[in-house]
């Protein structure tokens, strides 16, 4: 799920109709404030919209927390599908563009902090899009990005829009806005800034100044959303980790203090409790060897317990922290040292190819399906009839295509020096200079890929090795 916050005008649907490559269902773009509605895109057969009373009963979508919202903000939010490559692998949350004062914040008749919180907890990727002609940052947008504290190796900035100003320009907005997040990011760290320009219909009055910078920056964004795939599954685990922990701090407290209750005296006995918490945390600390950083805030659990009757919880379970033990110190560790072998064969089975063309793209969102990797066979056949064909024109006995006669045939695609360099690289899987019949169809199918527009892998993909 990535997420998409902003204010008005920033280019969040843009972005999303960008990396589609086509417009979806209830897509909104103009210069004023035009989506007032939480939108989810997602894939399926058939464009269709789902209202937001519909899609929090549904269960097949994972949206039916919403409900805690009420019908304020259910009739401001919507599922849109639409069949699309990208979408197969990930969900696009696009949110209402926020305004400035108090006014729009009241009429909302929802509290928007509240579900960009809910969307941010679930999201794997935020990105917070700026204008480079809008760097203020509102009330109502600042108490949005503060929700996101804790989250911060989720969120990426982008400033949009960046090929509208000049060079000179360009730095000193960039350090305007950073200058404007420092004030409401209180991290040590720097948030990643990507620079971009994602226009469907590119205005005439852009800046050519920094486009090699820009489209740099773009590839990396477009590259961070390509593996973000594989990055989730890292974090799933991560956040399994960090609630089991949660979780076994929370049952030693609770069972530590109903051990405490006597049988006489429990009112007396819980009040003393509560107003020695912070006592009770050091001594659970100090016997379980708990790192500080694990404890909760005493304040507020103390709060949240002075609702509980400590005589109505339950004891120590010594079986269960036994499980939750050997599942934190050999389960999970296990389970982690198994990701690069997953992220191996999440590499050859990846379906969204990113490629960002130069100098004036129109479509900067290029999909490669799975059958460019796969060879067809008619295809295969006429590459396998051309290499015998030269093969005895030339009076070649061993069936091994010398590389200068290869190069004359490559060369005749038309495509750059370097492409056809990394199509040799690639083909040449014996590095001796020579293509045999396997090694000729494999350098021609990429051709062909190329032509199409497809990036090339940096290595070959298993489908096109031969058996």
């Amino acid at each position: 799920m990535v997420l998409l916050i902003g204010q008005y005008s920033t280019g969040k649907t843009t972005l999303i109709r960008y990396l589609l490559g086509k417009s979806y269902p209830g897509e909104h773009i103009g210069v004023e404030p035009t989506t007032d509605r939480f939108i989810a895109v997602m894939n399926d057969q058939q464009n269709r919209v789902i209202p937001g009373n519909a899609a929090a009963v549904n269960q097949e979508l994972p949206f039916g927390g919403l409900n805690q919202f009420g019908q304020a903000f259910l009739s401001k939010f919507q599922v849109s599908q639409t069949p699309s490559p990208v979408l197969e692998n990930m969900t696009l949350i696009d949110t209402p563009g926020i305004l400035a004062g108090d006014k729009q914040r009241v009429e909302r008749g929802y509290d928007h902090t509240q579900v960009i919180d809910w969307f941010a907890q679930r999201a794997d990727l935020i990105l917070l899009m700026f204008d480079s002609h809008k760097l203020d940052i509102s009330n109502e947008f600042q108490k949005s990005i503060q929700c996101l504290r804790g989250l911060e190796e989720k969120v990426r900035v982008v400033l949009n829009k960046s090929d509208m100003v000049n060079p000179q320009q360009l730095m000193r907005v960039y350090g305007a806005m950073m200058w404007s997040l420092g004030k409401v990011v209180q991290t040590p760290e720097v948030i990643r800034v990507y620079l971009g320009t994602f226009w469907s219909e590119r205005p005439p009055n852009c800046f050519e100044d920094c486009r090699y910078l820009i489209e740099a920056e773009s590839r990396d964004l477009l590259k961070d959303l390509q593996n973000l795939k594989r990055q989730a599954i890292m974090r799933k685990i991560n956040e399994i980790i960090k609630r089991a922990r949660n979780a076994r701090v929370h049952a030693l407290i609770i069972s530590h203090l109903k051990s405490e209750m006597p049988l006489i005296g429990k009112q007396w006995k819980q009040e003393c409790l509560l107003s020695e918490l912070d006592q009770v945390f050091s001594k659970l600390q100090q016997r379980h060897k708990i790192p500080a950083g694990d404890l909760p805030n005493v304040d507020i659990f103390r709060t949240t317990l002075s609702a509980y009757n400590m005589d109505k919880f339950k004891p120590m379970r010594e079986i269960l922290f036994k499980n939750v033990d050997e599942a934190l110190n050999y389960d999970l560790p296990r389970l982690v040292s198994s990701i690069p072998s997953i992220y191996t064969a999440l590499e050859e089975t990846d379906t969204i190819n990113l490629q960002y063309a130069s100098p004036n793209p129109t479509t900067v969102a290029e999909i490669s399906l799975p059958s460019y990797w796969l060879i067809p066979t008619t295809d295969r056949a006429k590459y396998q009839n051309l290499f015998a064909s030269t093969i005895a024109a030339e009076g070649i006995d061993n069936n091994m295509l010398p590389g200068e006669i290869a190069k004359s045939i490559l060369t005749e695609s038309g495509l750059s020096n370097d492409l056809l360099a990394q199509i040799w690289r690639l083909s040449d899987m014996s590095s001796d200079g020579f293509l045999d019949v396997d090694e000729f169809v494999i350098a021609m199918h990429l051709i062909k890929v190329a032509q199409d527009g497809v990036v090339l892998p940096e290595k070959l993909p298993l489908s096109l090795v031969p058996s």
